[in-house]
């Protein structure tokens, strides 16, 4: 039996540089396709005359195939050409939200959703393994850093964006807007070449050796270091999506904080969030112990979380306190991905990064079920103290996978 081996790979510094802002912006097209509905939901259930619930439908099936099918397809990465994923990845999106725009159907609009969450299987495992396999170690937390901030940026381009052309042309023209954004991206890949691998060994096995292969390879995610990352994933996620999903509301119902500041308090965590990943990935190159910076990020963040739980700050003060939280929540996503790349085996990044990143999605399920149900039950101030308890409890996946390496 033989098996895919990455070897270090050494491209140009215009190389990387080209191949670092191709991933860059796919990931911003990425996201810019997740937050594509939220802006313009209230116009699409109007025009179709469906409930919230009917309509939500959407999002259900968009997240179900992303988790179910993610980890597949890290492992169809790491057999043929991440690269070639990703524009398969951006064409199924683009193509999807085409249809939805120009098919007159409820069901039909719904099923795209589906299929753009197929597409959305790719993203991360391509990304990712790209990243690794091109992008020495000393600068791949920088990259790692920068690919994080255009998904950020992504979320926060499109609803303004989106917004501003259905006032000029619909919803369907805005469907058709994103979807013209999904080419250009697909187009951007395909005309920046991965950088020769000639020091890459990439050899599929045969016949009952396949199986064998798919074995080794889930032997590796469910072993203890991958597993604690996944972990490490779906901690962050929730505690990420009881911040920012539920903050405006908790603030109201625990302290009597006005929206207005309620949202400006929400706009310095999301802000400072992104920058502090940029700092974040300027730290992974200059501090070797990754779980360290991590640690240190987690403790400040769970530190303000349950501060804001205990005291009711002035407005000014509250903003600060939040704005730090989100800054020292983004430092530790660049050195939480260099973590999870130094414990994969080489010419197993997609796979491992794909079934990881699942973390994510079963977070963004979990977290409003929790959270909102402590909201429902008159308990504001335990929003607070589950984020911090969340951040504080993955620490401890930190500590123990960055000391293992997973074997193949």
């Amino acid at each position: 039996m033989t098996q895919a081996i990455d070897l270090p790979l050494r491209a140009t510094p215009t190389e990387e540089t080209r191949l670092v802002s191709m991933v860059c912006f796919a990931h911003f097209a990425s996201h810019y396709y997740i937050t594509l509905l939220a802006p313009l939901f209230l116009f699409v259930r109007d025009d179709y005359g469906v409930s919230n619930t009917q309509l939500g439908l959407a999002y259900t099936l968009f997240n179900v195939l992303s988790t179910l099918l993610q980890t597949p397809a890290g492992f169809l990465v790491d057999r043929v050409s991440a690269r070639m994923m990703l524009i398969v990845g951006l064409l199924g999106g683009a193509l999807a939200f085409a249809v939805a725009a120009l098919i007159d159907s409820f069901w039909v609009f719904v099923a795209m959703f589906a299929v753009a969450g197929l597409a959305n299987t790719v993203y991360h495992p391509a990304d990712y393994a790209l990243l690794s396999r091109h992008v020495p170690a000393e600068r791949a937390g920088r990259a790692f850093s920068l690919h994080t901030f255009a998904g950020m940026f992504g979320n926060a381009a499109a609803p303004p964006t989106l917004l501003l052309m259905q006032s000029i042309v619909g919803w369907r023209g805005a469907f058709i807007g994103a979807a013209a954004l999904g080419l250009v991206a697909a187009a951007v890949v395909a005309a920046v070449a991965e950088p020769a691998q000639a020091a890459a060994v990439k050899a599929r096995p045969r016949g009952d050796a396949q199986g064998s292969a798919a074995a080794l390879g889930w032997r590796l995610l469910l072993s203890a270091p991958i597993l604690l990352n996944l972990f490490f994933f779906v901690l962050l996620s929730i505690s990420g999506g009881g911040f920012s999903n539920f903050l405006v509301a908790a603030l109201g119902a625990l302290h009597g904080t006005t929206p207005e500041i309620g949202n400006t308090a929400l706009t310095g965590l999301l802000l400072f969030s992104a920058l502090g990943v940029l700092a974040g990935g300027w730290l992974t190159g200059r501090v070797r112990h990754h779980g360290i910076v991590a640690t240190v990020g987690l403790s400040v963040m769970a530190a303000m979380a349950a501060l804001v739980g205990l005291i009711n700050f002035p407005a000014v003060l509250l903003i600060m306190v939040l704005s730090v939280a989100g800054f020292f929540s983004g430092i530790v996503m660049p050195s939480r991905d260099m973590i999870v790349r130094d414990v994969t085996p080489p010419g197993a990044y997609g796979r491992v990064f794909g079934f990881v990143s699942t973390g994510f999605n079963i977070g963004g399920i979990v977290s409003p079920l929790i959270f909102g149900q402590l909201l429902d039950h008159g308990y504001p101030a335990a929003i607070f103290f589950g984020v911090a308890a969340c951040a504080l409890a993955s620490i401890s996946t930190v500590v123990v996978s960055s000391s293992r390496k997973a074997v193949a």
